[in-house]
């Protein structure tokens, strides 16, 4: 099992840190798994002067997975937008054809009061966004500043799927769908955007192909009030990658944080570069704060889409109900008169929990 370990920046090389600890536990049980490590973002530009190194890009390249914290930082804002290191992100998205972007969003029964809304509404929450990742509006082109006859700035960028993408994504939809309760949300703006009504359509045509998953539609904002209103009326959402990248941090937040959230973006084969899905936070790194629950999450989600492993998967997810049930918690899930723990004393708890299970 070979991994690329990307930590990147800000509190990046913290959680990815926890996480690789649970991958020593299976280690030591005698799992063959090859580690490693190579910068990427920020901590790419710094080294290589790329956010995206071609050593990085190799490694990512000849790995099974990846396994990535997180990239930015107030000191890159300056840099032009190709060096920035965001850009790492979406470069090895592209150069990996890491189309299918899977986030689960599920409420642990023990941080129920942690999250906005109100227990009832939210308790039980288990639904699943599949967001296309390597098109829409962030790679269309044409894409541009420029200045207007009347003297303006303006800013364009161009909304554009193909219907070969949009019936990839969709079929990674329904076939999520398949393994759970059979029914599938396809989210869009087909009231506006001719975008969107090729997406309808194509939706539609692939539906044929499962008629045992019910499909039914919503445009995106109807679907954001419905994440606050009824979050538990939804199983699996398949959507583009701009209102995908939207409705997953609504739906982080309805799980008590976004730390709490893992992803997965696989290509065709399965292969999969894994991470949580909140930022660097630079404003805590280095101060045990960083919350490494969804980067470990992140390490269950490879063992299952990748490596099909999902007993080690599940063994993964229990332990992390393991220390939340202990009352462990990081500061962004801690509420009134409960303890706080740093980082590493979280990643700890889940350590011993899997070796004792």
């Amino acid at each position: 099992m070979k991994i690329a370990i990307l930590p990147g920046d800000g509190i990046g090389p913290e959680i990815v840190r926890e996480a690789e600890r649970v991958l020593d536990v299976f280690a030591d049980e005698g799992l063959p798994i090859e580690r490693a490590r190579a910068a990427i973002g920020g901590a790419g530009h710094d080294t290589a002067g790329h956010p995206l190194p071609p050593a990085t890009l190799e490694l990512a390249q000849a790995a099974d997975a990846v396994l990535l914290g997180a990239v930015g930082g107030p000191r890159y804002d300056t840099l032009p937008r190709e060096l920035r290191p965001e850009q790492g992100i979406l470069g090895i998205r592209k150069a990996l054809a890491l189309f299918a972007n899977l986030r689960p969003a599920m409420l642990y029964p023990e941080l129920a009061a942690s999250s906005t809304l109100k227990p009832e509404v939210v308790a039980g929450l288990d639904l699943v966004i599949v967001r296309e990742l390597t098109g829409d509006i962030y790679f269309g082109e044409p894409r541009g500043r420029r200045a207007t006859a009347g003297g303006a700035r303006e800013g364009f960028d161009t909304m554009r799927y193909t219907d070969v993408e949009i019936a990839r994504i969709a079929r990674v939809g329904f076939a999520t769908a398949r393994k759970r309760s059979h029914r599938l949300v396809s989210v869009d703006k087909a009231n506006v955007l001719d975008t969107s009504i090729l997406w309808r359509e194509v939706v539609n045509e692939v539906a044929r192909d499962y008629a045992d998953v019910a499909l039914s539609h919503m445009y995106v904002d109807n679907a954001a009030m419905q994440l606050v209103r009824a979050p538990k009326s939804f199983d699996v959402i398949v959507t583009g990658n701009l209102f995908g990248d939207i409705l997953s941090d609504e739906a982080s937040m309805l799980a008590g944080s976004i730390g709490m959230l893992p992803s997965a973006s696989l290509d065709a084969n399965g292969k999969g570069l894994y991470e949580p899905i909140h930022g660097s936070a630079p404003d805590i790194a280095g101060q045990d704060r960083a919350n490494p629950l969804a980067t470990i999450l992140s390490v269950a989600m490879m063992f299952r889409h990748t490596f099909l492993r999902a007993d080690l998967g599940e063994r993964i997810e229990r332990a992390v109900g393991a220390a939340l049930r202990r009352g462990l918690r990081t500061p962004d899930i801690a509420g009134e008169g409960e303890a706080v723990v740093g980082t590493q004393a979280m990643g700890d708890a889940v350590v011993a929990a899997l070796r004792n299970g």
